[in-house]
């Protein structure tokens, strides 16, 4: 009899923990990008979902071949900070975001997926990353590769064109919560947020590899 294998799919038409490779496979088939692996308990197939797929799986096969954040330099990939990065499968489209602490890649809070756009992502990663930190009372910054998300975070505003609907409103719930945050967090009162130089450092630490 063969062993059962548990399959995770940290990105593709759902996401999650699946006992089948038939339930695993119409998750990620024809899904550019998808990121899924088998494990052999349910245990360490939980552990993986809960974390990077970057931790299990190879970060090969980036557009451009470059590891994550190579060329930053030491004081920046050294630094006591946090990345915040988000992903869309279209435009709108299955949107999710996370953060990872620089110097060792660990990945902090992910959220998603959910409809939404990547610069609604962009502004809740940084929002969400800001907000932990003062939580937690670290002493971090937070580096984002977004130009948009950084000018919303700084006018405590999400300026998004998306529509509000059925669909759309709990992310706006959690847009209100961001903003909210923001106007009782004002600019020193909330930790240091600076641009990610992706054109000469590389991809942003909390990347998702899906360009």
């Amino acid at each position: 009899m063969a062993k059962q294998k548990f399959y995770v799919v940290w990105y593709g038409q759902e996401t999650g923990v699946f006992t089948s490779w038939k339930e695993c496979e119409r998750q990620v088939k024809g899904v550019e990008g998808a990121k899924y692996k088998s494990f052999d308990t349910r245990e360490e197939a939980e552990r993986a979902y809960a974390s990077s797929p970057y931790d299990y799986i190879s970060k090969a096969g980036r557009p451009d071949g470059q590891k994550v954040g190579k060329h930053a330099p030491e004081a920046v990939l050294n630094s006591s900070a946090l990345a915040a990065d988000a992903a869309c499968s279209g435009n709108p489209g299955q949107m999710e975001y996370r953060g990872v602490y620089i110097p060792n890649g660990q990945q902090l809070f992910h959220y998603g997926p959910v409809y939404g756009t990547n610069n609604i992502g962009e502004f809740l990663a940084i929002v969400h990353a800001m907000a932990l930190i003062v939580r937690e009372g670290w002493q971090m910054v937070v580096y984002s590769d977004s130009r948009n998300a950084i000018k919303w975070v700084n006018e405590s505003t999400c300026k998004t064109r998306l529509a509000v609907d059925e669909q759309t409103r709990p992310l706006f719930a959690l847009i209100a919560r961001a903003e909210a945050w923001l106007a009782a967090h004002p600019v020193g009162k909330r930790p240091l947020l600076y641009k990610w130089d992706t054109e000469n450092w590389g991809e942003i630490p909390a990347d998702f590899g899906r360009k």
